[in-house]
């Protein structure tokens, strides 16, 4: 493994911390990804409830488990949007297999697609979340306060191209939100 390949130092560090019982790297940990962890686990299940449950999964998981992470295979914040995205799928499926089973309307066709849809929305907030600050914020003002390039341009300070630039590449970015079921980086699809 090269300089250029090895895990961040802070993943590597807090795996080491969670492995001696550290229960401060729990914290940290927590402030961390919290946020991400809810997010996603709220995008997929589309309930309150149930993404505070998954999110203490999470973390539960992570607690008792922290040897399940190696720092060789990725950054420790695509390792817990795979945990979660995994978690919350699984109980997306679980609940809605057990609406079915109590004669509830659709198919396991209809409980596929509600799958992917959650999928890909998760993917795409993960993408947003993990932009760098400046595509975030030329997308944020492009779509939530229907800001053409000119105004996004002024409201940063930066140049006309610029602007153009960071919105093509976040929309680019985006775009893959599409090509599979899970955040970049994950390893793997539901």
């Amino acid at each position: 493994m090269t300089k250029k390949d090895a895990p961040p130092r802070w993943d590597r560090k807090m795996q080491q911390r969670l492995a001696r019982g550290e229960a401060a790297a729990l914290g940290e940990l927590y402030d961390r990804f919290a946020f991400l962890v809810h997010g996603l686990a709220h995008r997929v299940l589309d309930d309150e409830r149930a993404a505070d449950g998954i999110t203490r999964e999470v973390f539960i998981h992570l607690w008792e488990h922290p040897e399940a992470y190696d720092p060789k295979q990725g950054p420790l914040r695509s390792w817990v949007a795979t945990l979660t995205h995994r978690l919350a799928v699984q109980r997306l499926r679980a609940t809605e297999t057990a609406a079915l089973a109590e004669g509830g309307h659709g198919s396991s066709e209809d409980l596929e697609l509600k799958v992917r849809h959650a999928s890909v929305a998760a993917r795409a907030d993960y993408i947003v979340q993990s932009m760098p600050a400046p595509l975030r914020a030329a997308l944020e003002r492009a779509y939530f306060q229907r800001r053409d390039y000119r105004q996004t341009a002024t409201d940063l300070g930066i140049t006309e191209d610029e602007a153009r630039r960071r919105l093509r590449l976040g929309l680019q970015l985006l775009a893959t939100a599409h090509d599979a079921d899970a955040p970049p980086g994950y390893g793997g699809a539901a």
